[in-house]
């Protein structure tokens, strides 16, 4: 009698398939750590959506699960908690730790950059090539930034009247501004600026429009200036160790979600958020938008120079021409209509 031989329909398909059959990633969890309210505008447009498509592209393979308002640990201690294996991904403000990241300090010189979007994709693509060494401890997801201004509790019109002010700065290169200009820096994360400013330990307060709200910071202060004075430029970093135990079409999808894309997406998703809110500001009673004139902003920018100056040197004694750095940036800016 002849014999049938009888194939499982798991193992048919998988013969049909040749050497193209997989099997399944292994499940993984991304725990990715950052210091804002869950309410908070980028973690709407920016945090959840890059979750929702990362475990959407791996096929629920990797999920990611995010720790909210310093769950994790303290704003300034991000970069390291990546490093160490405590979050596989943070959220970083470099300029929390002043002078421990001098190169990518340049996206945070003052009166430099005009537009959230285009100055996000900007940095970050200017950045890439310097990231693998100042950074060498972690794997940098992308860059990004939001702008914002000089918030205070009287009106500032010229930069001579910063002498003497206590100012929270955004970051360290704003802390070198307010410095140069005379004020004593006040140095508190974003969580812990109204208090601050509520107890008089600071005068005035740099941030961007939508987050004085966030934060109830616009009970504290109640003028604000009409300029871009500064930029805060943050990244999403990875642990390298997280990152090398994924299977290749993980890494892939991480890949594919840490490109100057996302830099740029996740930069006009949030800065035009909070640029949003200078209107709200300018709704809410007793709160005054403090207008200045050509000249005015001349002195402003005027008074940013010698940090140019003196970031030029830092990059050349690093081993970069200091001089060439900067002017690329200033073209990958101009380039993307965001060079103020």
């Amino acid at each position: 009698m002849k014999k049938t031989l009888l194939i499982p329909a798991a193992a048919l398909l998988a013969l049909l398939a040749g050497p193209y059959a997989v099997a399944q990633d292994k499940p993984v969890e991304m725990r990715f750590a950052h210091w804002l309210p869950a309410s908070h505008p980028l973690s709407k447009k920016g945090f959840e959506p890059w979750a929702k498509s990362v475990e959407a592209a791996s096929k629920g393979s990797i999920r990611v699960a995010l720790f909210p308002a310093q769950q994790l640990g303290k704003a300034a201690d991000h970069y390291d908690m990546a490093r160490d294996g405590i979050a596989d991904m943070t959220w970083v403000s470099p300029g929390y730790q002043a002078g421990r990241f001098p190169i990518f300090a340049a996206g945070e010189l003052p009166f430099l950059i005009s537009k959230p979007g285009g100055g996000s994709a900007a940095l970050d693509a200017w950045y890439r090539r310097y990231a693998a060494a100042e950074m060498k401890d972690t794997m940098m997801c992308f860059a990004h930034v939001h702008i914002g201004t000089l918030h205070s509790r009287k009106p500032i019109t010229d930069p001579s009247q910063i002498k003497g002010m206590k100012i929270r700065p955004a970051n360290g290169t704003v802390a070198a501004l307010m410095t140069h200009l005379g004020a004593t820096n006040v140095q508190v994360s974003a969580p812990e600026s109204r208090d601050a400013l509520e107890k008089g330990v600071a005068d005035a307060i740099t941030f961007p429009w939508h987050s004085l709200i966030t934060f109830g910071i616009d009970k504290a202060v109640k003028f604000h200036n009409d300029q871009r004075v500064y930029a805060a430029a943050f990244t999403w970093t990875m642990s390298r160790n997280w990152y090398n135990k994924l299977a290749p079409g993980q890494k892939k999808v991480i890949d594919d979600h840490c490109n100057n894309e996302w830099a740029g997406k996740v930069g006009a998703a949030w800065g035009d958020d909070e640029d949003s809110g200078q209107g709200m500001i300018e709704k809410l009673p007793g709160h005054t938008i403090v207008k200045l004139t050509p000249a005015q902003q001349k002195a402003w920018r005027d008074s940013g120079e010698p940090l140019y100056t003196r970031w030029v040197e830092g990059a050349s004694k690093a081993g970069h021409d200091g001089k060439a750095a900067l002017e690329a940036l200033r073209t990958e800016l101009k380039n993307r209509n965001a060079l103020n």
